[in-house]
């Protein structure tokens, strides 16, 4: 082995200890107590006032929402006459659920049975000149049924096998249920932190039992009301009701729950807000929002028909999202030990900039380094061993001799 490999190995057995040296610095001194500063403001500002670094977090909410709508709305079309329009109509699905539908606005094709019938000229793939163009058994793209190999050149589109007559595409041009406007939505949420075993519901705690029928939402005067106006809801999201009627969309209704479960569980109360989740441009292919679904019957010669609707409204989506935090011995510890840290390194920062960046950095090197070996240590103890002084013979007859 090397003499150069036996120092290495030998040098790992060194043990280090801290020196302190002061130095009277102004510079440095006033750096170092800013720096001491700042790290206080840090942690007991930043990390444990706002953040609340004391505490043990959970963001695993647990939740369930129910709704229920109310409103009434008529409608008198040429074709139906007098409809009115109860939840059970216009709410899809009508068991309350965290997502749901209202019906705005519909074109209705009543009385469908199933026969043969010329195809939309509206589809593309059901135009045709000649009845080559019609090739029997195929099922037209995007429209309503199975060609038959007949063009039917009256109409110049093909004959189909379907429910006939097929669907009326003319929209209205305004809501036929601008009612809705003024219907109302009551939306329960119950949630839960299975961490702290917390549990609590939107719903607010009063002995008033008329409370729930008087109270609409409202941020500044009814905050925490879980009844709301559909015309409102669609207004908080940043749109036009009238507009978004009669074309259908979606608005996004936030459930934020944070409590601080360190304070009585009065103080954990939800806040609402709304978003638009549907596109906003008025002529965009992705705008609007619809779909199809039949009511069937049977008349009294046991034949079925059926009536199609073709609904556009705004489907509600109920978003609900949480925190809970509450004191814990170990978060507490790890906020204390990291900002232990950070005023360690300002200690370091300083010898750097003292020790590096400074004319006398060599000087203060000699200062704040000093190396002991055991040859030093022995020579030390050989000195005081050796130093001169009245030994204790001498000291006695000293004492005699007096």
């Amino acid at each position: 082995i090397s003499r150069r490999c036996l120092s290495f190995f030998l040098s790992l057995f060194n043990y280090q200890t801290e020196k302190y040296v002061v130095t009277k610095n102004s510079k440095i001194g006033i750096l170092y107590r800013l720096y001491q500063l700042a790290v206080l403001v840090y942690i007991i500002g930043w990390v444990f006032v706002l953040n609340k670094g004391y505490q043990e977090t959970e963001e695993a909410i647990q939740s369930s929402v129910f709704t229920k709508l109310k409103g009434v709305a008529l409608t008198n079309s040429s074709e139906t006459g007098l409809h009115i329009w109860g939840e059970e109509d216009y709410v899809i699905p009508p068991n309350g659920e965290q997502v749901f539908f209202v019906v705005t606005n519909y074109i209705e094709t009543p009385n469908q049975r199933l026969g043969f019938c010329p195809e939309s000229n509206k589809v593309p793939d059901g135009r045709c000149l000649k009845d080559s163009d019609c090739e029997k058994g195929e099922s037209v793209i995007a429209g309503h049924g199975i060609k038959t190999g007949v063009c039917i050149k009256k109409n110049g589109t093909c004959e189909i096998r379907a429910w006939c007559p097929v669907e009326n595409s003319l929209k209205p041009q305004k809501p036929l249920l601008a009612a809705a406007e003024n219907f109302t939505v009551y939306i329960k949420n119950y949630i839960r932190f299975p961490k702290f075993d917390f549990s609590k519901s939107n719903v607010p705690e009063t002995n008033e039992a008329t409370y729930l029928k008087n109270c609409t939402y409202d941020s500044k005067r009814d905050p925490y009301c879980p009844i709301f106006r559909l015309g409102q809801l669609v207004k908080w999201a940043g749109n036009d009701f009238r507009k978004m009627a009669t074309s259908g969309g979606t608005v996004g209704i936030l459930i934020e729950w944070e409590c601080d479960l360190d304070k009585d569980s009065s103080y954990c109360k939800p806040q609402y807000s709304f978003t638009s989740l549907s596109a906003n441009k008025e002529h965009s292919v992705a705008s609007g929002y619809n779909f199809r679904y039949a009511k069937y019957f049977k008349d009294p010669s046991g034949q079925t028909f059926r009536t199609l609707y073709k609904v556009y409204g705004i489907r509600f989506d109920i978003i609900v999202n949480g925190q809970a935090g509450q004191f814990g011995i170990i978060p507490t510890i790890i906020a204390l030990g990291s900002g232990l840290a950070l005023l360690g390194a300002g200690a370091f920062v300083c010898d750097m900039i003292l020790l590096y960046m400074t004319n006398a950095g060599s000087f203060y090197r000699e200062r704040k380094f000093e190396i002991i070996n055991q040859k030093d240590l022995q020579k030390e103890k050989d000195s005081k061993r050796t130093r001169p002084g009245i030994s204790k013979y001498n000291h006695c007859n000293m004492l005699h001799w007096n």
